[in-house]
């Protein structure tokens, strides 16, 4: 069976809970969100490394008509994905939320001047297709080749993917590279390890400062 809306948005994370609420500004006009997760929050529901945090200003990048209220400027990941579900939940996004349907394709038709998307679940039709999917690659997080991991003796942990079971207590930990999941990643692995490496191809500088 194929189901129509006049507007489908691809993702139940930050930005597609924002359209919705946009959308539903405009009466008469129908929608739906498509999440091949098992729950709203996009990447905030995706990444649960330890420490994993906003890296810009929350009360910024949170919603104008559901402004954020917690106290702290750079907030906890789980935090921002509970902020998400509450938000879908008090307008009433969260009926329109369609959840485990992947989009596989999506084809446009000028004779019929519509879109038609398939997913995991079945296929749809819609008149504007609003991706609000993100830049990641869900299934498979980057990762450069390196020579020799197959001869590692020890753990590797991609952040994107992090071990429920990895106990990094008194061990040693390299983490590789120096950007904004590294920042957040090793203060937090410092804290139970008994030392941490950041290892980083290009010079970096970093300054400690209050939250």
């Amino acid at each position: 069976m194929t189901r129509h809306v006049d507007v489908l948005i691809v993702g139940a994370g930050l930005s597609g809970v924002g359209a919705a609420w946009h959308l539903q500004r405009r009466p008469g006009r129908t929608y739906a969100l498509l999440e091949a997760r098992d729950r709203p929050g996009g990447t905030w529901d995706l990444f649960r490394y330890p420490g994993v945090r906003s890296d810009s200003d929350i009360f910024t990048l949170s919603y104008a008509f559901q402004p954020w209220r917690g106290r702290r400027s750079l907030a906890d990941g789980d935090s921002i994905r509970r902020y998400i579900e509450e938000t879908a939940r008090d307008h009433g996004i969260d009926r329109h939320i369609h959840y485990r349907a992947k989009v596989l394709s999506a084809d446009w038709s000028w004779e019929d001047r519509r879109w038609t998307v398939r997913t995991e679940g079945g296929a749809w039709t819609c008149s504007f297709l609003y991706v609000c999917a993100g830049y990641y690659d869900y299934d498979r997080g980057h990762q450069p080749e390196f020579e020799g991991v197959a001869d590692f003796g020890g753990r590797f942990a991609h952040p994107q993917f992090w071990p429920d079971d990895l106990d990094v207590t008194g061990g040693k930990v390299v983490v590789i590279g120096s950007g904004a999941t590294a920042v957040t990643l090793v203060p937090a692995l410092a804290k139970r390890a008994g030392h941490v490496t950041m290892l980083q191809r290009s010079p970096t500088y970093l300054a400690a400062l209050p939250e």
